[in-house]
C-alpha cells in the first residue's frame, strides 16, 4: 500500500497500535536453565504429557485471542461494470465480507484492492453490520454525508486511516456514523462518511471536523442531507461545512 508522505504517521488510529499486540504465535524453546518462575503470563508448556513436572522439556506456546471490536462491520461492493446494467438504483451492491475482530479486519484489507487499483466508477462501502449502504436504509433514511474529494494517489492512505477511525471509534459521536464509502472517478477520488441524524448538528459538525484532522485535510468540506440529495441530486447544497 503506498501510504504519502504529506500524511503524518501520527494520525494512525488506536486500532494500529493494539494490533501490534496481539502475541507471538511462533513458539520460542525453553531450556533446562530456565526457572519456572520465569514463564510469562499466558505461557503454557506443550509436552507429552501434561502430567510432567513443569521443568520438562517442551515448547512455550501462546495462545493468541482475539482482539473484538465494539462493532460488527460489513464490506460491500458497487461492481462498475453492474451499474449500467442495473434496472434499479442500488442494485449492484454486493455485500463481501462482515468482520468482528482486529484480526479479521486485517486479514480483510490486506487481501483486498487498495481503492488506487480499482476500475473507474468504482465504489467500495464499510458499514455497520446490518446498515445497507443506501438511502432507503431505515437507518440512513433520516442522514446525511460528509464527503471529502482528492487525488485518486492519495485515495489509499486516506481511506485507511477514515476506516481505522471508525471501526477504532475514534470519534466523539461514532455512535451516529453509518459507514464509509470510497468512490473513484478517473484520476480523482473521494469519500464520503455517512451519519444517520442530519438534523443532529452539534454531532455531525463533531464528526466532520475530526474526520479532517484525523487526515489532515485542509480542505474545507461539506455536509449534504440525503433528503436534498434525492429531491435535487447534483444541484443538493451543503447544509454544514467545516
Amino acid at each position: 500500500m503506498v501510504v504519502e508522505d504529506d500524511v503524518p504517521k501520527s494520525s494512525t488510529s488506536t486500532l494500529e497500535m493494539q494490533s501490534t499486540k496481539i502475541p507471538n504465535p511462533n513458539p520460542r524453546v525453553r531450556g533446562d536453565d530456565e526457572d519456572d518462575d520465569e514463564l510469562e503470563e499466558g505461557e503454557i508448556i506443550a509436552g507429552e504429557d501434561d502430567s510432567k513436572p513443569s521443568n520438562s522439556k517442551g515448547l512455550l506456546l501462546h495462545q493468541p485471542q482475539p482482539h473484538p471490536l465494539e462493532h460488527s462491520w460489513t464490506f460491500w461492493f458497487d461492481n462498475p461494470s453492474a451499474k449500467s446494467k442495473q434496472v434499479a438504483w442500488g442494485s449492484s451492491i454486493r455485500p463481501i465480507y462482515t468482520f468482528t475482530t482486529v484480526e479479521e479486519f486485517w486479514s480483510i484489507y490486506n487481501n483486498i484492492r487498495p481503492p488506487s487499483n480499482l476500475a473507474d466508477k468504482a465504489d467500495f462501502h464499510c458499514f455497520k453490520f446490518k446498515i445497507e449502504p443506501k438511502w432507503e436504509d431505515p437507518v440512513c433514511a433520516n442522514g446525511g454525508k460528509w464527503t471529502m474529494s482528492f487525488l485518486k494517489v492519495k485515495a489509499d492512505t486516506f481511506w485507511l486511516y477514515t476506516l481505522l477511525a471508525m471501526i477504532g471509534e475514534q470519534f466523539d459521536h461514532g455512535d451516529e456514523i453509518c459507514g464509509a464509502v470510497v468512490s473513484v472517478r478517473g484520476k480523482q477520488a473521494k469519500i464520503a462518511v455517512w451519519t444517520k441524524n442530519a438534523t443532529n448538528e452539534v454531532a455531525q459538525l463533531s464528526i466532520g471536523k475530526q474526520w479532517k484532522e484525523f487526515l489532515d485535510y485542509n480542505e474545507t468540506i461539506g455536509f449534504i442531507f440525503h433528503d436534498d440529495a434525492k429531491k435535487l441530486d447534483r444541484a443538493a447544497k451543503n447544509r454544514y461545512s467545516v
